[in-house]
């Protein structure tokens, strides 16, 4: 009997290690169920096969029509450029996995770090099933997963407190990569010097003994890093622009986390932040001052604007490893196959078992549509729409507004606001653009869609999901067949 307890003992604590190594797996799983949502991507996807086929950054406007052959700043292109290339030798499933591994890879690569450093199994767990819970609602196919990946990695090299040349080594190249996957480097200014400043206080405190000379280089090397992409300094006239256009539009990610329309993503990092504080506290203080200073650097940032919160996430990973647990052992190789072949099992099977959906509210059924009809031009949409328009339609098609905000002007954004709200009226809309056809939301564009319903010049194919779509009405004798109702 006594016999039995004790294997019942012994078996219950590796049954443990076990369930805790599948979260990895977990997380991706979730993270492969989710629809993809995000607009961009389809623009950003269509420039990156422009990019691949021309062997570099496009230097002309291709897609919007009043901008047509203007010159264009080379933002994200070497992130686009991959994304698109894993598209074309896989389709949007390799492109789903793809995304989640490398947006996942973030946390992974600096928990992969605290592992190896001692942090227990469980210790390590915790902190990611809670920042993933954190940061899930950013998650979806673009080219900030580039920069997850990128951050997390310079973390990991933080953690793992390598000599100076091993550390300035392995981290250029990091930033450099970061800053033209999807410039975002900025993130790394602050963290990198935030840690270094750290190093500095410790040692002249006499609390370490070595100098943060490879923190501190990475630190100078990440400001260069900013300018190190083809558009150089001018880079921080788009960054700039691009922040302006998005608070004006009222995109949420660029507002404070406590505003209205962030009230449900920041419960979230409300509970994750009292249950990490809860844990240094019943730790007796257990922190490492350096990923501290990252971390509240960090969440002023996420405070100020909550598209930060990603990279706070990250940052928070050591931060609970170390308040969550004590030290054990380091991982054994049973350890790491047990964590990476469920990985591989969710990656290979779950494409095949659930395809990639797409939300409801993507047009991709209307533009499919109305691409039956053989139209040619500038097709106008609510600039949400534009990416998905460009993807499918282009060249054939131009598009009036799409989701790069630095692409227009603020007195075209404001004449887009005009549109929205009925000030400008269909005729001049007409007059400026001349579209070979409407793609609108017909509650977003309420006023827009009702000129176009009552007009006797318009004619409306397609209608569904909220969306609809009108063309001239001329083209009726030659289209393919009758419009959904």
């Amino acid at each position: 009997m006594i016999e039995q307890n004790n294997g019942a003992f012994q078996a219950r604590p590796a049954r443990v290690r076990l369930l805790l190594a599948l979260v990895p797996a977990v997380t991706l799983l979730v993270l492969l169920l989710r629809p993809v949502w995000d607009v961009d991507i389809f623009w950003q996807l269509k420039l990156g096969e422009l990019i691949v086929d021309r062997g570099g950054p496009v230097p002309t406007e291709p897609f919007a029509a009043l901008h047509a052959g203007e010159p264009l700043p080379a933002v994200a292109w070497a992130g686009q450029a991959v994304m698109a290339t894993v598209r074309r030798i896989g389709g949007w499933d390799l492109l789903r996995v793809f995304d989640a591994l490398c947006w996942l890879g973030g946390f992974w690569a600096v928990a992969a770090a605290c592992r190896w450093k001692g942090a227990g199994l469980q210790a390590v767990t915790v902190a990611l099933a809670l920042v993933f819970v954190a940061a899930l609602p950013t998650a979806s196919v673009r080219p900030q997963s580039f920069a997850c990946l990128c951050f997390g990695l310079l973390l990991a090299l933080q953690r793992l407190d390598l000599r100076p040349l091993p550390m300035v080594a392995l981290g250029l190249p990091v930033l450099i990569a970061w800053q033209n996957l999807h410039p975002s480097v900025s993130v790394a200014v602050a963290a990198l010097n935030l840690a270094a400043g750290a190093g500095w206080y410790r040692w002249t405190t006499g609390r370490a003994a070595a100098r943060p000379w490879g923190l501190s280089a990475l630190g100078v090397l990440s400001v260069a890093a900013m300018f190190a992409t083809p558009d150089g300094a001018s880079i921080l006239a788009t960054s700039a622009a691009n922040a302006q256009a998005s608070v004006a539009i009222g995109a949420s990610e660029w507002f404070p986390i406590w505003t209205p329309a962030n009230y449900a993503n920041a419960l979230p990092v409300l509970v994750v932040t009292v249950l990490t504080l809860w844990l240094i506290v019943r730790r007796g203080g257990c922190v490492d001052l350096a990923e501290i200073a990252v971390v509240i650097g960090l969440s002023v940032m996420t405070l100020t604007a909550y598209r930060f919160v990603l990279f706070w996430a990250v940052a928070m990973v050591p931060v609970i490893a170390r308040a969550a647990g004590k030290e054990g052992a380091k991982p054994t190789r049973s350890e790491w196959l047990t964590v990476l072949a469920p990985l591989a099992l969710v990656a290979v099977v779950t494409p095949l078992l659930a395809p990639t959906r797409f939300a409801p509210t993507l047009p991709l059924k209307a533009v499919e549509h109305l691409r039956k009809f053989g139209v040619r031009g500038t097709v106008y949409g609510d600039f949400p729409f534009g990416g998905v328009i460009i993807d499918t339609g282009y060249p054939d098609w131009k598009v009036a507004y799409d989701g790069r905000y630095y692409r227009y002007a603020r007195e075209e954004w404001q004449y887009n606001g005009g549109i929205e709200n009925g000030i400008v009226p269909l005729v001049d809309v007409v007059r400026k653009w001349n579209p070979a056809a409407f793609v609108l939301d017909e509650d977003h564009n309420a006023p827009l869609a009702e000129a176009l319903a009552r007009s006797r010049a318009w004619q409306r194919i397609y209608a569904g999901e909220g969306i609809v779509v009108y063309v001239p009405r001329i083209i009726r004798r030659a289209s393919p067949g009758s419009a959904p109702r």
